[in-house]
């Protein structure tokens, strides 16, 4: 009986050695797609992480910096609802119905312009990464801050996409107390109230947890954590406000300059760009008397305490994730939806008093002038497309796939529309043509893993942008930018990214060639028509004074 096993055996073995093997599959098999991790701060300046320059200890994501790639020239979308739209989405933010803001039932303004780019909500041509991520075998998740249309249900996470969610349908609200008038969801239902005390940053982030433990199959998960924090209004929490208190008597003329020599120290930026000059209405610190600058120094520590906070709940996400053994082969991606906020005023918005009150959601800011200092070195904020208002930290952890490139400094350049086809490749996923019998429009963007594997990858021959009416585009080291019906501005952003010597009449040829390059695709991309959109935004960048 031993003999005729053994020759079975032997026989079986003749039989497998001749056969044909099967065909090795491209897709990822279950247990090998990368979990991924999605996580975005809210009105983050380019400057305000400790691993880009900051003085704010931002320790977790300094960690992750280290041991994965940190990009110095990836760009979003310059404003909260187009960045989300593309991010979302992988393309551009007119292409998904969103080029201007989002229409919400306690919007005062009606963002529908009653044309495909700009409807105020993510359309049906369309897919989210929650969608193309499911098919492929994902749970999907998100907490935070959704902003891509609330009023219509099918607009929301959950018929997005999404299998669980909880976090704040609309805009900022409340940190403290966000029930009204913008209202926590938790799934599909509106919470009457949540329990206090309570806080924003924190609640997100153990919402996300808990989905994440909750999930008892080894299937890979998708998670989108997408906080509020260091957006208006100035809500923190006592502890961490107190670890800032003082340390911002020196000013904003003079943080700038700390942190740009930090930056260089660090290799994020070139000695030879310099600081941007600040805005001529800008007053200098030295000119405020000592009561102001009390005050100022206080904005800047809550704002401050806002950024801390974020980056304790991301420890506490990564240390979950470490762990239950899931960090390894998790793909964490951390960025900001635009440059530092500069509204509610150029001292700050907002009384003193507002400062932490749980029914004050609105404007109580920290001010241009410190939000100046967080887009160091950079000109420009929030709503425009100069350096200071697209430029993002990048910081991507990927033990699994990040092959010898542990703790670089990638100055590649990259947006938005880069993350889709990133997230495509690790996991396997198939973009579709069509979606809920819609036709899906083709994404643009490149994967950003062989930038994790080789250090480089394809560039993009021209990079676009525009929101209310500031638009700019790249080619190579060449960026054209400024208001439509103004003249463009050129830069050089090889040896000028903060944007201070205009180059525009030296290289006429250029300058119409990028026109015609940036009306080519502002016409085939839903930039125009711009409806019944009649603002004129261009009065409010003229305070940025180029050098001829």
């Amino acid at each position: 009986m031993k003999k005729i096993l053994i020759l079975s055996a032997f026989l079986s073995g003749l039989f497998f050695i001749g056969a044909t093997p099967p065909k090795k599959s491209t897709t990822p098999k279950a247990a090998q797609k990368p979990n991924i991790v999605l996580i975005m701060a809210d009105d983050m300046g380019y400057s305000d992480l400790g691993c880009y320059g900051s003085e704010i200890p931002t320790p977790n994501l300094d960690k992750l910096a280290s041991q994965g790639v940190r990009f110095t020239q990836f760009y979003n979308s310059a404003r909260c609802c187009p960045t989300r739209a593309s991010l979302m989405t992988g393309l551009f933010p007119h292409q998904a119905g969103i080029g201007h803001m989002t229409k919400e039932p306690s919007n005062r303004i009606d963002y529908d312009y009653g044309v495909y780019g700009y409807r105020g909500e993510i359309n049906r041509n369309c897919v989210t990464l929650a969608e193309v991520l499911k098919p492929a075998g994902y749970h999907t998740y998100m907490a935070g801050k959704w902003h891509l249309g609330s009023g219509i249900p099918d607009l929301r996470p959950r018929q997005r996409g999404f299998d669980r969610y909880y976090g704040l349908l609309a805009g900022a609200s409340s940190y403290l107390d966000p029930i009204q008038p913008r209202g926590i969801w938790q799934d599909n239902e509106p919470l009457d109230k949540v329990e206090q005390p309570f806080y924003t940053t924190d609640a997100f982030t153990d919402h996300a947890i808990t989905f994440l433990n909750e999930q008892k199959d080894q299937q890979p998960f998708f998670l989108y954590l997408a906080f509020t924090s260091p957006h208006w209004p100035l809500h923190a929490l006592n502890q961490d406000i107190e670890r800032f208190r003082g340390k911002y008597r020196q000013g904003w003329d003079a943080l700038r300059e700390q942190r740009f020599r930090k930056q260089v120290k660090e290799g994020i930026a070139p000695e030879k760009w310099g600081i941007s000059a600040r805005p001529e209405i800008y007053p200098a610190w030295a000119e405020q008397d000592t009561a102001k600058q009390q005050e100022m120094d206080y904005r800047m520590a809550v704002y401050a305490a806002q950024i801390s906070r974020m980056d304790q709940n991301i420890g506490k996400l990564v240390d979950y994730l470490k762990k239950t053994g899931k960090l390894d082969n998790t793909l964490l991606v951390f960025l900001s939806d635009n440059g530092a906020c500069q509204e509610g005023g150029v001292l700050g918005g907002g009384a003193l008093t507002d400062i932490n009150d749980p029914a004050k959601g609105g404007a109580i800011s920290y001010g241009g002038v410190w939000a100046n200092a967080s887009n160091t070195p950079f000109k420009g904020f929030k709503h425009v497309s100069y350096e200071g208002g697209i430029a993002t930290p990048l910081i991507i952890h990927y033990p699994a796939g990040t092959a010898g490139q542990k703790g670089r400094i990638t100055s590649t350049p990259g947006y938005l529309i880069d993350i889709m086809p990133t997230f495509l490749e690790a996991s396997g996923a198939t973009y579709p043509t069509e979606a809920k019998g819609q036709k899906i429009q083709p994404i643009e963007g490149k994967s950003l893993l062989p930038v994790l594997t080789k250090g480089t990858r394809q560039p993009h021959e021209y990079m676009y942008w525009e929101h209310e009416n500031h638009r700019a585009i790249r080619f190579g080291n060449w960026k054209a930018v400024g208001s439509i019906g103004a003249p463009w501005e050129l830069y050089n952003l090889e040896t000028d990214r903060t944007e201070q010597h205009n180059r525009a009449t030296e290289h006429p040829d250029l300058v119409k060639k990028l026109d015609q390059q940036w009306n080519t695709w502002a016409n085939s991309h839903h930039v125009f028509p711009k409806g019944t959109m009649k603002t004129d935004f261009s009065k409010e960048w003229n305070f940025f004074k180029t050098a001829d």
